[in-house]
C-alpha cells in the first residue's frame, strides 16, 4: 500500500507536469485524472489531488471540443471531480463545472451521475 507521503510525492510531480502541458488543457486534464488517489483516506492527499485537477478543469475553454479528445475511461472520475468542485460553493468553479456536467451528461449518460453518486468508498 501507498503511504500518504508517496502520494503527496507523485501529485506534486503530476503538478509540475500539468504546468507544463497547460496549453493543451485537454491532456492536462487526462494527467490530473490519471491515478486520482480515489482509495486513499488521507484528506491532504485528497486535497492536493483536487488542487491539480481544479487547475486543469478551469484551463479549459472549449467544453465542446474536450470530449472528441477525452477518453471514456475518464468520464466517471471526472464526475466526481465536478461534484467536488461545485460543493466549493466558489462561482467560477461551478460555472465551469456546471458546463463541463452538462456536455459529460450528453457524452457518457445518466449512469455517470449515478456511478459518481452511489460510490461512497472511491471519493475525492
Amino acid at each position: 500500500m501507498v503511504d500518504a507521503e508517496d502520494m503527496i510525492t507523485r501529485i506534486e510531480q503530476k503538478s509540475r507536469k500539468i504546468e507544463s502541458l497547460i496549453k493543451q488543457p485537454v491532456e492536462a486534464l487526462k494527467t490530473a485524472l490519471e491515478g486520482s488517489p480515489p482509495k486513499t483516506k488521507d484528506e491532504r492527499c485528497k486535497s492536493a489531488n483536487w488542487n491539480v485537477v481544479h487547475r486543469a478543469i478551469m484551463a479549459i475553454k472549449a467544453v465542446d471540443l474536450m470530449f472528441s479528445s477525452l477518453d471514456p475511461e475518464y468520464y466517471d472520475i471526472l464526475m466526481k471531480y465536478l461534484y467536488r468542485g461545485l460543493s466549493t460553493g466558489d462561482r467560477p468553479t461551478c460555472e465551469q463545472c456546471l458546463k463541463i456536467h452538462e456536455k459529460l451528461t450528453q457524452k457518457a449518460g445518466l449512469g455517470c451521475i449515478l456511478r459518481a453518486l452511489s460510490d461512497t468508498v472511491n471519493t475525492v
